[in-house]
């Protein structure tokens, strides 16, 4: 069936965004000497990974919806593998640097995906249909950070190439163009006309602005800074982590240890979405206070794993044994899975035919967690790396209070209606 070819060809193409945009990960050791470059300038080279996410997910979610998944998605691989095979040649760290940024860009398929999936599923099975997506998607970090190292060894020489690192951005380049060629010939917009033409009509600038300043919208953006901005910061930086905290010299090693937070992040996605599913198809309550109200009654309690976790993540780390911070990490990345899983479970059946737009405003607003964490993680006021990570905890509590105020049923009712910006409707959330 169309749709099943649809679920692989997103999931696919996702996959390799997410290997290509964290493939430098595995290789900040040997560009760090290469380049001369200082632990804090590889926290803020992880940073910079998400820079252009925000706004290149919320551009490219309403394009999307306005021209079709298909489309969006072949010209982003296109000129994200262009721009990784360029990076390989780079002989000056600015040029460099300013390559690689274009790059990182292919975060930006994400809600290309999600608008694509959400297309041809339909609202019972959506948050499985996405977790799957995101899910095995995600997982390409993991690939990264596996493979890439292994591939490309620290004894490479190649017929272009003596660095392992520039030998990787050149051939994962060459992938991600003929991806896009693959993505363009065989991907098909909506499962009807009639589908696509209304999420076509949709995009206009008034209806954007109405569904990105939504109180559903913004709790669910905030709460996505906190599960997969951490996820992106942790991609970025475990490998790092692992290596200087612990004295983790084998760079095979350090990688293989942050694999275990990228494959939880993303192959235990699925089960947030398909728990999120099980409980709105059986109206079933596992938190009263927030009565009727399905999947934000699990979105809750992912959020709330999120911070118990990341305070386990600091505990483990002055515990001193490496592998009990890796296990901690394994478990920082099943809290991420299960709330990202909620979270876009929730998006298109509240945004049926705005799917892409409201994607793009969470998914981009969430990647701000990605630039902002790592810049947390590296800083020099910190007396170990170990402390950051109770840091970052107690910056979420105020996402998570803000959630459980819009999960209230009153609010949440008219969630899609009511926001920050103004009423769709003559009375408030207070008033009901």
């Amino acid at each position: 069936m169309t749709k099943w070819r649809t679920l692989l060809l997103a999931t696919i193409g996702f996959n390799f965004s997410f290997l290509i945009w964290f493939s430098f990960a595995p290789f900040t050791g040997p560009m760090a000497e290469e380049f001369g470059l200082s632990l804090a300038e590889i926290g803020i080279l992880a940073s910079a990974a998400i820079w252009l996410a925000p706004f290149g997910r919320i551009l490219t979610g309403w394009l999307s919806d306005k021209f079709g998944a298909p489309v969006v998605f072949a010209i982003v691989l296109g000129y994200v593998g262009v721009f990784s095979m360029a990076s390989a040649f780079a002989e000056s760290y600015t040029v460099f640097f300013i390559e690689r940024l274009i790059v990182a860009t292919a975060g930006i398929t994400f809600v290309i995906g999600i608008q694509h999936v959400s297309e041809w599923f339909e609202e019972e099975n959506l948050g499985m249909a996405e977790g799957i997506y995101a899910g095995v998607g995600n997982a390409g970090a993991a690939g990264g950070a596996l493979i890439l190292p292994r591939v490309f060894g620290a004894d490479w020489s190649g017929p272009l190439f003596q660095s392992n690192w520039r030998a990787a951005f050149f051939y994962t380049g060459i992938v991600s163009i003929l991806l896009a060629v693959a993505y363009y010939v065989l991907g098909e917009a909506a499962a009807t006309d009639e589908r696509r033409q209304a999420t076509a009509d949709n995009a206009t600038l008034k209806q954007w602005v109405h569904t990105a300043t939504r109180y559903g919208t913004v709790a669910l953006a905030l709460a996505y800074v906190m599960s997969f901005g951490l996820e992106l910061s942790m991609n970025g930086w475990l490998a790092t982590y692992y290596r200087e905290a612990f004295n983790t010299n084998n760079l095979v090693l350090a990688s293989t240890f942050a694999a275990t937070f990228s494959i939880a992040a993303g192959l235990l996605r699925p089960i947030g979405g398909y728990v999120s599913d099980v409980l709105a198809r059986r109206e079933m309550d596992i938190l009263p206070v927030f009565k009727g109200r399905y999947r934000e009654q699990w979105t809750f309690v992912s959020l709330s794993f999120i911070v118990v976790s990341m305070l386990a993540m600091t505990l483990a780390g002055l515990s001193g044994a490496v592998l009990i911070a890796v296990a901690a990490g394994f478990m920082v990345g099943m809290a991420c899975a299960f709330a990202e899983g909620a979270i876009f479970a929730q998006v298109p059946a509240m945004f049926p035919n705005s799917s892409g737009a409201v994607a793009g405003v969470v998914g981009g607003v969430g990647t701000i967690g990605g630039i902002a964490y790592p810049l947390v993680y590296s800083s020099v006021l910190l007396p170990n790396l170990h402390v950051g990570y109770a840091l970052v905890a107690a910056t979420m509590v105020p996402i998570v209070l803000l959630n459980a105020w819009v999960y209230r049923p009153h609010i949440a009712k008219r969630s899609t209606i009511d926001g920050f910006l103004g009423s769709s409707g003559a009375t408030g959330p207070a008033d009901d």
